[in-house]
Formats: C-alpha cells, sequence, structure tokens
C-alpha cells in the first residue's frame, strides 16, 4: 500500500471510556508485587495502560493475537506488529475509582526502509481524561515490520547509574501482566508461536512492561520528583526468562535518563523530566 493511501488513515479518531475499577488496580499492584493504592489516591505511572483496552472476541483477532488489522489502525498485512516507544505528558493524575475516558487520533504514518527491510510507523495521539479535565497525553509509536530475524544485541553496554534494580521476567509475570492489559499479542506467552513463528529466542518482555518498571524505579530513587514528561524507546527485545536491569541516572536540574538491558546490551532508553 502506498504512502497516500496510507495517509486516509491520518486523523481516524476513536474514544473508549472506562471506570479506574479498584478491582483491576488491585490485580496490576499484585502482578508488579506493590501496594494496592486506596479509592482516590492517584493512579501510578503508566499504570492506565491497562485500562481502555476495546474487549474484542477471540473471531476478531489476527494470527498474532492482536485486533485484526484495517480498522482504527490501518492495515499492514504479512508484518509484525511492535510498540516501539513513546511520549507522555503528565499534567494531572488519574484517581483510582472514577471514570475516565481516551481519545485517541492517528497523528502520523510514515514508511521507512532499514537493514531489515520496510518499516511502517504509525503515531498515536491518546488523550485521558477524568471529570472533564485532561489528565495525561500520550504519543504511542506503532511499527510494523516485515518477519526478520529478531535483534539480540544493541551493541550498547549498560552504563554506570545512581540508581539499579534487578528483574527477573518470569513467564508468569508476562502472562499476568498480558492479563490485566488484556493483552492478546502471542508473543508474550505463546512459546510455539513466538519461536516458530517470530523467531524470538523465548517469549517476550512487554515493552510497556520494561518501560513501567523503569520509570517506578525512577520514582523509588526520587520519591519527592513530580513528574512532567517520559519518553521512551525500545532498541531490541528481552526475552523470558533472561534476567535484565533497570537503572538511571540524573543527567541535569529535572531531567533523568533511564535506560534497561542486560549483558547482551541496552533494551530501552528513556527520558523524564521532572520537578
Amino acid at each position: 500500500m502506498s504512502d497516500s493511501a496510507f495517509s486516509a488513515w491520518i486523523g481516524r479518531r476513536e474514544e473508549a471510556h472506562d471506570l479506574l475499577s479498584r478491582n483491576l488496580v488491585t490485580r496490576i499492584a499484585a502482578t508488579l508485587g506493590v501496594a494496592t493504592p486506596a479509592q482516590g489516591e492517584a493512579l501510578p505511572p503508566l499504570w492506565h495502560w491497562a485500562f481502555f483496552q476495546e474487549p474484542i472476541a477471540e473471531s476478531g483477532l489476527g494470527e498474532d493475537g492482536h485486533p485484526a488489522r484495517g480498522g482504527f489502525l490501518p492495515p499492514a498485512d504479512n508484518r509484525n506488529r511492535m510498540w516501539a516507544g513513546g511520549r507522555i505528558e503528565f499534567i494531572q493524575p488519574l484517581r483510582v475509582g472514577g471514570e475516565a475516558s481516551r481519545v485517541s487520533t492517528i497523528k502520523h504514518i510514515e514508511e521507512k526502509h532499514g537493514r531489515t527491510g520496510a518499516l511502517l510507523f504509525v503515531t498515536v495521539q491518546h488523550d485521558y481524561l477524568q471529570d472533564g479535565q485532561l489528565a495525561i497525553r500520550e504519543e504511542q509509536d506503532i511499527v510494523y515490520r516485515e518477519p526478520s530475524p529478531p535483534k539480540a544485541s544493541s551493541g550498547e553496554p549498560l552504563m554506570a547509574g545512581d540508581w539499579r534494580e534487578a528483574v527477573t521476567p518470569s513467564s508468569t509475570l508476562l502472562f499476568r501482566y498480558s492479563a490485566v492489559t488484556f493483552n492478546g499479542h502471542r508473543i508474550h506467552y505463546d512459546w510455539p508461536y513466538v519461536t516458530d513463528t517470530e523467531g524470538y529466542a523465548g517469549l517476550v518482555v512487554h515493552g510497556p512492561l520494561i518501560a513501567t518498571l523503569n520509570l517506578r524505579a525512577f520514582c523509588r530513587a526520587n520519591p519527592h520528583a513530580r513528574l512532567r514528561r517520559f519518553a521512551y524507546r525500545g532498541l531490541r527485545p528481552l526475552v523470558s526468562p533472561q534476567p535484565f536491569e533497570v537503572g538511571g541516572r540524573i543527567s541535569a536540574v529535572g531531567q533523568a535518563e533511564l535506560w534497561a538491558g542486560n549483558e547482551m546490551g541496552l533494551a530501552q532508553r528513556a527520558e523524564v523530566q521532572f520537578d
């Protein structure tokens, strides 16, 4: 499909509504091994990804477990879909127990050609509102790539940081995170599919899960920081059960560099702006 054909999707918009149920918040907390926020408290950073998921029947899914293409998102047949990164502006907290909405708009579509073949980049803007007020504005980058061997190493070693946390991504953790985010993508729980069909060495750790653990480590190391912006980008996959670490350092006043990876090199880079 040509760029001009894909451009027909730019500007498409959809809206979703959800209750930030404490029941689901409790399940997210159990998945991540942390205390459950009380009713009315701020939803922890990036937990909003567990909400606003359209419950599509299995008959409406593609072979990879994602919703069949050609609806809100453009068709990209015979390509593997990845959540490549994004940028988030924290304006005010979403509150546990309250109703909220998400307005999604396709902002940009671009075809590029890299070493692994053609890549289709789709940028979606999500506005999250509660009580009529904008709480979070997010840009999410989705990439559709032609089937090719996954990148095993980034060639970029981990850096020394001001803080670091070790993570062992068990298959249970991946399964439960898929469950609380209602993510049917088979690369996270279906061993025969992920190894035989998509060619990974094991179950793939969710990029959003890595970002969540990365930002959580920052908040633990800097408990008085008030988040303003968070930007992250995936460099290569991490697979279960290979351990990895998340860490970072303060790079300037109100700024921090974050990363995730293991002995095979960096897997995700991120930046935080805070007060």
